[in-house]
């Protein structure tokens, strides 16, 4: 594999699903138990670097021409579990949500509107012949959405310092039966409990996601690049898992002021990391 730069790319997190290899059909299958046998893989990081490689050019190239032949990959139980990067697919789906992140005049600066037409032309004419695709990866900028949060318990997360070179980890890994029962669970409860709103809609969506893949998956969250935009004693002290399920399980006992609570001091940690972006 080509060396690679070793600047950090942030600051993004993510919400992965890896399958088993069993899942994907051929000839995908023998592809990825012949790429689970490198001994070096690119990262998240490289992805990033990539992506960002292809805004360089004149004019800029909004998603790759080609799909990407990578993955992530990890065991689970003697499982290899693949999870594709499918960086075509997500970069169409990325842009057709940027209308909503960035200013127009920043838009058409970083990507003219002639590059997204034509890509979103070029996405119309792919779906017409892929109408069931769907990413592995979900991706959010500045922030861990909350109801990302609702997938995953605190037993399950795993935090590593850093040291040198090497960047923090924070990462929480569950089975896909164990998200899919939680986010049962919590739906029940919020239904009951607030009015429909963002947190709701959300967890609606990514509960339907997990729905598209096989039983025995894996899930992961993992705050990524996200890990440099909190400061070291933050992020060690970082349970948004926890508090999370203790904000559900408060108002599944009528509790509103401890639900209250423990929101208010979500929306605060996160406030000020998403204030960071406005900083840049």
């Amino acid at each position: 594999m080509p060396k690679v730069s070793s600047v950090v790319v942030p600051y993004a997190a993510y919400l992965r699903v890896y399958e088993p290899l069993a899942a994907f059909p051929e000839p995908e299958r023998t592809h990825w138990a012949r790429y689970a046998r490198r001994r070096e893989r690119p990262t998240y990081q490289d992805e990033l670097r990539r992506s960002l490689a292809d805004l360089l050019p004149t004019p800029p190239v909004a998603v790759p021409v080609h799909e990407s032949a990578d993955a992530f990959v990890t065991e689970v139980d003697g499982v290899l579990c693949v999870c594709p990067w499918r960086t075509r697919l997500r970069g169409w789906q990325a842009l057709a949500a940027l209308g909503e992140e960035l200013p127009r005049t920043v838009l058409d600066a970083v990507l003219p509107p002639l590059v997204r037409e034509q890509a979103a032309q070029d996405y119309e004419r792919w779906l017409v012949r892929n109408p069931e695709a769907r990413p592995w990866i979900r991706t959010a900028t500045w922030q861990v959405p909350l109801n990302w949060f609702v997938l995953v318990g605190d037993e399950e997360r795993r935090f590593e310092k850093g040291t040198g070179e090497v960047p923090p980890l924070l990462r929480y890994r569950t089975p896909m039966v164990q998200a899919r029962r939680r986010v049962a669970r919590a739906l029940r409860t919020l239904k009951d409990a607030v009015e429909e709103g963002p947190l709701i809609d959300g967890l609606v969506d990514v509960g339907r996601w997990l729905e598209e893949f096989h039983p025995r998956s894996l899930v992961e969250l993992d705050y990524g690049g996200l890990v440099h935009a909190v400061p070291a004693g933050a992020l060690e002290d970082d349970h948004s898992a926890a508090d999370v399920a203790a904000g559900i399980d408060a108002l599944r006992r009528g509790d509103g002021p401890a639900a209250g609570r423990v929101y208010g001091r979500l929306v605060r940690r996160w406030r000020a990391v998403r204030d960071l972006r406005s900083a840049n």
